[in-house]
């Protein structure tokens, strides 16, 4: 059975795209970026590709791409595109499939749904989390929201150095899976994100 991995996180420039190359190399699985608001050119699928070393992996073309790189309901507004979540149609594939949201949970992509509205029940969410200061508050509303909307959350991935005290309340108040941390590399390509799949793999195929 294969399984679908929606990537998302706590705001933009958490490290989503990161996260994705990692679990995408990790998984040998098929990537899909259902919403590209602007840098079309170097854009998050273009950036994954880039990153992964198997030959197994698939990357299908962006759902929808807009020229602006903002939030994607100002983004389509622009273009003249009216974003309908039920409209993205998900690319079919028999592998397990890598999704990454645009920025967080709550992006708008119209004046009525948000990036949430593109998940679904059966979705395997990981949700992306940086330290900053007022990131728990960021991350433990992130994830509420998920259990309100009838969501659960597969596990959760640290980008960046390590904070003990903001990780350890994080985990014990959601009970939430701890996949692995990304660490501040000063650079990554094929061979950084291969060393983290390995990394990752066990946890990630225990979700």
């Amino acid at each position: 059975m294969n399984n679908t991995y929606f990537i998302t996180g706590i705001g933009t420039d958490v490290g989503k795209t990161i996260a994705s190359a990692i679990i995408t190399e990790s998984l040998k699985a098929d990537y899909w970026k259902p919403i590209q608001a602007g840098d079309l050119e170097n854009s998050d699928s273009i950036k994954v590709e880039k990153l992964i070393s198997n030959e197994e992996s698939f990357f299908y073309p962006e759902g929808i791409k807009l020229k602006s790189a903002m939030s994607p309901h100002a983004a389509a507004e622009i273009d003249g595109v009216k974003l309908i979540a039920k409209k993205i149609k998900r690319p079919k594939t028999s592998k397990d499939i890598v999704i990454e949201g645009a920025g967080g949970l709550l992006v708008p992509i119209n004046s009525k749904e948000t990036i949430a509205d593109l998940i679904l029940p059966t979705d395997k969410i990981i949700l992306v989390s940086r330290h900053y200061l007022g990131s728990i508050n960021h991350t433990l509303l992130s994830i509420e929201f998920l259990k309100s909307k009838g969501l659960s959350i597969a596990g959760i991935i640290f980008n960046g150095d390590e904070n003990k005290s903001t990780e350890k309340v994080i985990l014990e108040m959601t009970g939430v899976k701890f996949i692995g941390r990304i660490e501040n590399e000063p650079y990554f390509d094929r061979n950084v994100i291969k060393e983290y799949a390995a990394i990752f793999q066990e946890n990630l195929k225990t979700l």
